[in-house]
């Protein structure tokens, strides 16, 4: 079971949407990103976790994390969370959009040691901005793109969705929360709210994505990562790694990323 930490002493409010109230949660954990070092780690090695270069090799492989953990603040949950707490590995529900196959490992952030049984929920747009289940996005009792999967005993939670879109104001981005000690049925229930934060795609990839149906059909202008104010907070560290599912673009991709949490 997860313990709680130290209370962090202010959480990072969101700029999603103003027209939305925040989400009351406290953000009551410390946590951390784990970042790649050392030698022979090609390209993941510059930048932390930072995007693989499209077509290349994937050097992150499962054994291949390097043990060298550092401390980042964790980021609002943002206005559009729901509790629903499904357990499901597929989160598409035939919703548009280039695949995504969301590999989140969870470690310790003292031992980088992996962790299992960790609830990993995440949340996002859709390819055109729309969050499922928020009346006001006019997607009152949808729940597409939203779904926890549980980790396995590498800390590994493995989740298909879709490369998400943009919307006014914010990068491209995914929520992402993470539990321990809860009970797993078809829901999670109970636990311990470990970790609250949010993931990011690099700049130039999704200047790709962008350019494909249904993304090209957006008319909003994206926000680059570094003039978000949630992304500067974090930092690049929370840039996943991508990797192409087959030849092209339209392949999709698989992400990966590392998050450390405060256990004791």
């Amino acid at each position: 079971m997860l313990a709680l930490s130290t209370p962090i002493s202010e959480p990072f409010m969101s700029h999603d949407h103003d027209d939305v109230p925040e989400h009351p949660a406290i953000l009551t954990r410390r946590s951390a990103l784990l970042r790649l070092g050392g030698a022979g780690l090609g390209a993941a090695s510059l930048g932390g976790l930072g995007g693989l270069a499209l077509g290349g090799a994937d050097s992150a492989s499962d054994e291949a994390y390097a043990a060298s953990c550092v401390l980042t603040p964790e980021l609002t949950e943002g206005p559009y969370y729901l509790d629903l707490r499904r357990i499901r590995s597929n989160i598409t529900e035939g919703r548009p959009g280039l695949r995504l196959d969301l590999r989140i490992r969870v470690v310790n952030a003292s031992t980088c040691k992996p962790i299992e049984d960790v609830a990993v929920d995440i949340w996002h747009c859709d390819a055109l901005g729309k969050y499922s289940g928020i009346s006001s996005e006019g997607t009152t009792g949808k729940t597409y793109l939203r779904g926890i999967q549980v980790t396995d005993a590498k800390g590994l939670a493995k989740i298909r969705t879709i490369y998400p879109g943009w919307y006014q104001g914010r990068a491209t981005h995914i929520h992402v929360m993470a539990y321990g000690g809860g009970k797993v049925g078809s829901t999670y229930s109970g636990g311990t709210e470990a970790h609250t934060g949010q993931l990011f795609f690099k700049d130039a990839t999704t200047d790709k994505v962008a350019k494909l149906s249904p993304y090209s059909s957006r008319a909003i202008a994206r926000v680059r990562n570094s003039a978000d104010d949630i992304y500067r907070q974090g930092g690049s560290g929370q840039v996943v790694s991508l990797k192409l599912r087959g030849s092209s673009l339209r392949s999709g991709f698989t992400a990966t990323i590392t998050m450390g949490i405060d256990v004791s």
